[in-house]
């Protein structure tokens, strides 16, 4: 009877080792939502704001000098008019050429613009006036303190400079 018991538990194992269901890992639909959202990051890391910007300034500048060519052309006679129309033409790369480089580079200091560090620095400038302001009222009141910031002011090469001692 025990013979018949352990080989029904081995038909038993052995059937159902055989069953294995394959089911996909992964799903097509958002493999293809994956790639696209990559893409898509990708993309907005290589675009540079500052360049766009930068094309756009250069534009209105450049436009503003032919305007003003063009306004001071318009008082030149009829019979001048290649000339003017070469003069505005040049007017406008000239412009060009020049313009660029530094309206490029503001742009981008603008870009870099870091407002945190300049904020962190007033911050510590303010917090070493309220503390200063703090130790001064206390030594105006205990002697020893006051003692202490004279005999370390004595000991400065600024000393002279602050006409705190005679």
């Amino acid at each position: 009877m025990f013979l018949v018991s352990v080989q029904l538990k081995k038909e038993r194992n052995t059937m159902t080792s055989f069953v294995q269901p394959n089911y996909p890992t992964h799903h097509e639909g958002i493999e293809r939502v994956g790639d696209a959202i990559d893409s898509a990051t990708a993309a907005y890391r290589k675009f540079d704001g500052a360049r766009g910007l930068a094309t756009f300034l250069l534009a209105a500048v450049v436009s503003g000098l032919i305007l003003a060519a063009n306004q001071l052309i318009d008082t030149w006679a009829d019979g001048h008019l290649l000339a003017a129309w070469i003069a505005l033409w040049t007017v406008a790369f000239a412009a060009l050429a020049l313009a660029a480089s530094p309206i490029r580079r503001a742009v981008l200091n603008v870009k870099n613009f870091d407002g945190s560090a300049l904020y962190a620095a007033w911050s510590a400038r303010r917090k070493a006036r309220v503390a200063d302001e703090k130790m001064w009222d206390y030594a105006r009141h205990d002697a020893r303190l006051m003692a202490d910031i004279m005999r370390a002011v004595d000991n400065t090469p600024d000393a002279a400079k602050w006409h705190l001692r005679a």
